[in-house]
């Protein structure tokens, strides 16, 4: 997971002061407010009163998810490709219907200590699904429910159900906090939400030697079936580098990036200062750039540094991304190419 506090990036990287950003970011000063909540999360077809403030009460209280979240993990992971695939990196969410010609599959990965949430509407099969660092959850749980409300319109009544993956036994338990964060995001809206699977924590935990490790990275949903299923993307446009620039420099709002009326996803606009010491972060080491710019430094893939050193060299050639990047201010819209089943980018 990409990592940012809440600091000054522009300072120069050395082996006693650097800031964290990853695969998963940062920005861990997120506990809500305690007031007693609506009551309208559903948990094992129950409607609760109090929400749980951690994966082991949630496990302790309701075991079923145990069996739910086993019956995920014994699937094997499958590796989606670019066709007819919607990638939504971290910090990002989409929602699509299941007869939008543009999408087969939604999905992301690369997740440690984030949590992968789908909404889905089980009468229309709308789906939304988000990458939750533990920033902008609030805002993003209200617009993930609106979406697919608003896909769900003229389809049979049905439930919203809502699945958890991801948020490994960190040593530092930052999953934890973005857990308790999601459920009281959740727990506070105004509509019956039925928690149909939580494949976290210690249920997505495995002891490699002496270190606990993920099991699920990543997730793909069939928005044609429904289906759910482990997966990994090796391909993750377009504009990878751009919307990692956007986390790395601290975007503190989660990106919705698909227009379903248009049927096109779209970037931005979106600007960012400089970046200071961008040639001292190139400099460094990969295991320098993996213990400094990760919240989970001992699980992170193989192509962690890779990317931080592609998004860094971004930022370094994209200074002020509002003129170079999104001339007039406008964003950047990619249509699916009938021909390809790739994402073009296009004027719009």
């Amino acid at each position: 997971m990409l990592t940012q506090k809440n600091e000054d990036l522009n300072f120069v990287p050395n082996e006693y002061s650097c800031s964290k950003q990853g695969t998963d970011l940062f920005v861990f000063s997120f506990r809500l407010s305690l007031l007693p909540p609506k009551m309208v999360l559903v948990l094992n077809g129950v409607l609760q009163d109090d929400c749980p403030m951690d994966t082991a009460s949630l496990f302790m209280q309701h075991p079923i998810y145990r069996d739910y979240a086993q019956q995920l993990l014994n699937i094997p992971t499958k590796s989606v490709g670019p066709v007819g695939l919607l990638y939504v990196g971290q910090r990002e969410m989409a929602a699509a219907a299941p007869h939008d010609k543009n999408i087969n599959i939604i999905g992301t990965d690369d997740a440690t200590t984030c949590i992968i949430v789908v909404v889905r509407h089980s009468g229309s099969g709308a789906v939304a699904l988000a990458h939750f660092d533990g920033t902008g959850v609030d805002e993003a749980v209200c617009t993930m429910v609106a979406r697919v409300q608003e896909l769900a319109l003229g389809y049979p009544e049905g439930r919203i159900e809502l699945q958890l993956i991801g948020g490994y036994r960190d040593p530092q338990s930052y999953g934890e906090e973005v857990f308790y964060n999601i459920m009281q995001s959740f727990h506070k809206h105004h509509l019956e939400i039925d928690l149909t699977q939580a494949c976290v924590g210690e249920l997505n935990t495995v002891l490699r030697g002496d270190v606990n490790c993920p099991i699920v990275y990543g997730v793909g949903v069939n928005i044609k079936t429904g289906e759910i299923f482990p997966a990994a993307f090796p391909e993750r446009g377009p504009d990878r580098e751009l919307r990692d620039a956007r986390i790395f420099m601290g975007a503190q709002n989660v990106l919705d990036i698909y227009d379903a009326a248009l049927g096109m996803l779209r970037i931005g606009p979106f600007n960012y200062d400089p970046l200071r010491g961008a040639d001292l972060w190139l400099a460094q080491s990969d295991e320098f750039l993996l213990q400094h710019l990760s919240s989970s430094p001992d699980v992170e893939p193989p192509h962690f540094a890779m990317h931080m050193r592609a998004t860094i060299r971004f930022i370094q050639e994209n200074q002020f991304p509002a003129i170079t990047v999104f001339r007039d201010n406008r964003p950047r819209y990619y249509r699916r190419d009938e021909a390809t089943g790739f994402w073009s980018l296009v004027r719009y």
